[in-house]
């Protein structure tokens, strides 16, 4: 490595001493919120702790920390914990993966045929203005007790708002690079593949790092009435026999899963932005 009085030179490209120093202070800004997280992560733990050693709240309500960690190793121990988490997690992904692939169909069949958006367009609104929780025991009805009917639960929370968002994100796509397409003799097919779904996938991105969330959201609420199995029914089981540990537990695994795949597409996001 040479050294210049204003530059630092590198193997790859000289790096001004302003810069270096500039990332240095946004590194360290990021440690310091990364520590004020934990801090506070912390102190609410401890707080918690203490508010119920101390009795300030009902430990058998609101549990603790400790309590929480018996439970998991409690359960850890029997395997239910696996087995819960791995149903919810299964069902989630699967959701997931069905309403990307039946939602990048569909808005692809409504920017095709525009005589079909126009027909389908107020139903998809009308769809998506609709309470979920609400078809949950009609699916119950329809399809039975099982884990189709979970699966269908997660793709209706989520499937109706990602063909609307996409669609419109298609119809908003730059004019010029359209006529450019059409202009070479270019094809409907061509101006697809070669602008539209490009141009739209860090959109399908951000869509799906919230349908991650809205499909874990309608796996629960299928758990909660048509399964026996999942920490959906973990959590409904638990609040019947006053297992409210169990109840709790069941909430912190949920949002660490929630935690974790918001994390997996947001990387996934960066990597396709580079």
């Amino acid at each position: 490595m040479n050294h210049d009085e204003n530059r630092v030179y590198t193997d790859q490209e000289p790096v001004s001493v302003y810069q270096q120093k500039y990332l240095q202070k946004l590194q360290k800004h990021k440690k310091q919120i990364t520590a004020a997280r934990i801090l506070i992560f912390a102190l609410f733990l401890l707080l918690w702790e203490a508010a119920v050693r101390l009795g300030w709240i009902d430990g058998f309500i609101f549990s603790s920390p400790s309590r929480l960690w018996n439970t998991f190793r409690s359960m850890w121990k029997d395997g239910s914990i696996f087995l819960h988490t791995g149903v919810t997690l299964t069902e989630t992904l699967i959701s997931f993966a069905l309403v990307v692939l039946i939602g990048i169909t569909m808005a692809v069949l409504l920017w095709y045929n525009d005589t079909l958006s126009e027909i389908l367009e107020p139903y998809l609104v009308v769809l998506n203005s609709l309470p979920k929780s609400a078809l949950a025991p009609l699916l119950i009805v329809w399809l039975g007790a099982n884990r189709r009917t979970v699966i269908v639960a997660g793709i209706s929370v989520a499937l109706f708002g990602t063909v609307l968002n996409l669609y419109t994100s298609f119809k908003e796509m730059e004019a010029d690079k359209i006529k450019l397409i059409y202009t070479l003799h270019g094809t409907k097919k061509d101006v697809l593949f070669k602008v539209v779904l490009p141009g739209t996938l860090p959109l399908l991105i951000s869509i799906m790092k919230v349908n991650i969330g809205l499909c874990l959201v309608g796996v629960v609420i299928g758990e909660f009435i048509g399964a026996r199995q999942g920490l959906g029914y973990l959590i409904i089981y638990g609040s019947q026999v006053f297992k409210l540990d169990w109840v709790i537990l069941s909430i912190v695994i949920l949002c660490i899963i929630a935690a974790a795949l918001y994390a997996l597409l947001s990387l996934l996001e960066k990597k396709a932005s580079r």
